[in-house]
């Protein structure tokens, strides 16, 4: 192989790289289109970046090295990834909430959006575990015009996690005493073998309790989520009865999704 190919080959995995942190995942025929190389290029490059401990490989493309499954990133962390795609799904999503229900939040950066999306539906009563999100209620309240009726709040109690999540004993059992006819749903991540998972066992188990207390559930979470799991799991796939996402998803994984989320919602397209 001659100097110039050798560059070429380390330009191509360094844009395949960028793609793969930057999109949280990639397929092989996406890189043979986008690269206009064939089959065998592209897996070469990715069994030499996956040998170099940059990604790691899986049936049919590659993802990033994976962070121990005990690993819980802080709320502000969290806030700075996508977040344009977190503000398009929470448009989304708020669209799904008619006036007068009885929702919940979860915790997580997505549902923060959403709440903010949530101010101006009437008569609504929110039954949340975040502190993030009870905020954003609590200051709608208090800046609130002459007319304006802020929605109401439950505030579930219990321990706070990194993420500003309120989960334990105190929280479940709040949870368990309540009804509510839509549950939107951050995750740390989803796959076909794991569900819905998340790095804290606490939080699992207060997931758990919102979605057996929930009519409906409504994931909301950005692309980048698919793949990824936790330490421990909360929930199967075939418990959500919508996902709401953004325009990252592949259609390969769009697919997979669909054998086992009867609704799947893409922020930005007219049908999913």
């Amino acid at each position: 192989m001659t100097d110039n190919q050798n560059l070429l080959a380390e330009q191509r995995r360094a844009l395949i790289l960028d793609e793969v942190r930057r999109r949280g995942g990639v397929r092989v025929n996406e890189l043979t289109r986008r690269l206009s190389v064939s089959d065998m290029t592209i897996r070469r490059d990715l069994d030499a970046l996956a040998r170099q401990g940059m990604v790691a490989k899986v049936h049919g493309g590659a993802v990033p090295v994976s962070e121990p499954s005990t690993h819980e990133p802080g709320f502000e962390a969290k806030s700075v990834l996508e977040p344009s795609a977190k503000d398009e799904i929470a448009r989304e999503a708020a669209a799904l909430v008619l006036p007068g229900s009885a929702i919940a939040l979860s915790g997580g950066t997505t549902t923060y959006a959403l709440a903010r999306h949530l101010l101006d539906v009437p008569d609504l009563t929110v039954v949340t575990n975040s502190v993030r999100v009870a905020d954003v209620f609590h200051e709608a309240r208090q800046t609130a015009g002459e007319g304006r009726r802020a929605p109401t709040v439950v505030l579930t109690g219990g321990v706070r996690t990194p993420s500003d999540a309120l989960v334990g004993p105190v929280a479940d059992r709040a949870v368990r005493s309540l009804h509510f006819d839509l549950l939107f749903l951050g995750v740390h991540g989803l796959s076909v073998e794991a569900g819905l998972s998340t790095p804290n066992l606490a939080e699992a188990e207060t997931n758990g309790c919102l979605i057996r207390s929930a009519r409906r559930v409504v994931v909301v979470a950005d692309h980048t989520k698919w793949g990824t799991v936790g330490l421990s799991s909360f929930g199967s796939l075939d418990e959500v009865d919508t996902w709401v996402t953004d325009r990252g998803m592949a259609a390969e994984v769009r697919a997979e999704v669909a054998e086992h989320v009867p609704g799947l919602l893409v922020a930005g397209e007219t049908a999913a």
